[in-house]
């Protein structure tokens, strides 16, 4: 009895309850108590029970550190090497270059493989089945996963890896889900610095997922050696398949999500992707791309769309297109990396970061044509 008054004594109901309501209105809210992290009540205030210890920060490993780390397969210190590549602080990009610089010469011996596709069409279940299938077949995958970025919030998901649950528990197998932060092109800016690192490390083949716009990752093919569509029935006819974009530049069209009551459209599908590619123009020289089924959920077709990938590596090697598509891939780097200098340059600029505030305001007002301010911020950072 003395405990249910103690109870009443510490709770009492909402405002917002009637006067007069009696037990119609079960809820009550109880009052707070001032206790430890176990649960039972502080005996003396918090500040004087809180021990007070000095926290050192860790320092951070160096070049030589992270560089050996990578060479070990580390995952720890590999995962710590992207996120300083990813960084845009100047100090990190300075040790970032370093440590490429000691890597690059491990790198380059693995086999680059670019997938992309509409949003839903299973791109991610068919990279966990085929990292899977690779694994079994004793081979490292390292998979790059590019998330989009909100545009409103700046924000990623990055839940690429939650798709992959049984791949994510592989010792074989490296995720790296990493944000797109504005860059078009269906991959991060700093992706083809990410590929070195994990080449470096030892990983036999390097899975990259795009965000999944469907016709305009067009830069992760300058990254990759083999490119793929995944694309899924009803997502088009052949007029829709031979439209410019990413369809000319693909190596090989995977119509997923073939099971079920789906196969006989998986087919119809296929045999529509295969009219399309026959009209363009080969992305590759000597190499005809064209268009299989899978399905990502039960594996059907995977195996198969493996050995498409080894013959084509087998092909282009013996001709030559496959030492020479990495050359021009490494000249368009160069040229990439000079652009996203020189953009980061211009905003940086004392001038220009000073003067914008008031242009922006000036367009906003249209006082201001836009190419007028253009020609003043480009002024001004030539002054």
């Amino acid at each position: 009895m003395n405990q249910e008054k103690e109870n009443e004594q510490e709770s009492y109901k909402p405002d917002w309850v009637p006067e007069n309501a009696g037990d119609a209105f079960a809820i009550k809210v109880v009052k707070g108590k001032e206790s430890r992290h176990d649960g039972l009540p502080s005996e003396k205030p918090m500040s004087e029970t809180r021990p007070t210890q000095n926290f050192t920060k860790k320092p951070q490993p160096t070049v030589d550190e992270l560089v050996a780390g990578v060479l070990s397969n580390d995952r720890t210190l590999l995962a710590r090497t992207i996120t300083l590549i990813e960084s845009n602080a100047a100090a990190h990009q300075e040790k970032a270059q370093q440590v490429l610089h000691k890597l690059l010469p491990h790198a380059g011996n693995a086999l680059r493989v670019g997938i992309t596709g509409v949003p839903g069409a299973g791109k991610s279940t068919l990279i966990e089945s085929l990292g899977m299938f690779l694994i079994n077949q004793g081979l490292k995958v390292a998979v790059l996963s590019i998330d989009p970025s909100s545009t409103v919030t700046k924000g990623s998901i990055l839940g690429d890896k939650t798709r992959m649950e049984l791949l994510s528990r592989e010792m074989n197998c490296f995720i790296r889900p990493s944000p797109s932060a504005g860059t078009l092109g269906g991959v991060a800016r700093k992706s083809r610095e990410t590929v070195l690192v994990c080449e470096a490390a030892g990983y036999d083949v390097i899975l990259i997922e795009t965000v999944g716009v469907g016709q305009s990752e067009t830069t992760v093919r300058s990254m990759v050696d083999f490119f793929l569509l995944v694309q899924i029935a009803g997502a088009g006819d052949e007029l829709q398949g031979i439209k410019r974009g990413v369809m000319e530049l693909v190596d090989a069209v995977a119509v997923n999500k073939a099971e079920g009551d789906n196969i006989q459209r998986a087919k119809i599908a296929q045999a529509d992707f295969n009219n399309a590619l026959h009209y363009l123009l080969p992305a590759t020289p000597g190499w005809h791309a064209k268009a299989f089924t899978t399905s990502a959920l039960n594996g059907t077709g995977v195996k198969e769309l493996w050995q498409v990938v080894q013959k084509f590596k087998a092909v282009t090697m013996e001709s030559g297109v496959f030492q020479e598509r990495r050359k021009k891939q490494t000249v368009d780097w160069v040229f990439r990396l000079i652009e996203d200098e020189l953009k980061d340059n211009f905003y940086n600029h004392p001038a220009v970061k000073s003067a914008l505030p008031d242009i922006k305001n000036k367009i906003y007002s249209e006082s201001i044509l836009p190419i007028a301010a253009a020609t003043m911020l480009l002024d001004l950072y030539r002054s």
